[in-house]
């Protein structure tokens, strides 16, 4: 078998159970754990990335302490979803998906959080805050920076 059909098949079986284990441990999956997981999994580099990039629980780049999602869902775009990714961006001086100077905060657009009856709505890894305004936004970065000093 060569490797092109041995990574159609055996390889594939254990790389995003891999792709996982690598982010929970580091925040995102570089490019030197791809070339790490490809050589061990023996699949080709083209492939993760291909998957990696698919899933949108995948990160290629680090995120800042806090990652900030935003929904853009039917539900949540139609309640004001982009206001609240402009009021987050600019509430910490930087545009959708860069990381704030301090490290703290990465906000990223995702297209559904499965809280539609909360929308708008945000993650905070992982923790859901629904019905979102501009005061809301501000109140909650204040709170954020404040954990982010402990």
């Amino acid at each position: 078998m060569n490797k092109f059909q041995n990574s159609t098949l055996e390889g594939k079986k254990n790389l995003i159970k891999e792709l996982q284990r690598v982010q929970e441990e580091q925040g995102y999956i570089s490019e030197e754990m791809v070339e790490r997981i490809a050589e061990t999994l023996d699949v080709f580099s083209s492939q993760i990335f291909g998957v990696a990039t698919f899933y949108s629980r995948f990160r290629l780049t680090p995120a800042g302490k806090f990652l900030i999602h935003v929904c853009h869902g039917t539900a949540c775009h139609v309640k004001g979803g982009r206001r609240i990714l402009d009021a987050l961006c600019e509430e910490l001086g930087v545009s959708e998906g860069e990381i704030t100077p301090d490290g703290n905060f990465t906000v990223e657009r995702v297209y559904c959080l499965g809280s539609c009856s909360l929308a708008p709505v945000v993650s905070v890894n992982e923790r859901i805050y629904g019905r979102m305004s501009r005061g809301k936004v501000r109140r909650l970065v204040k709170e954020l920076r404040a954990e982010g000093k402990d």
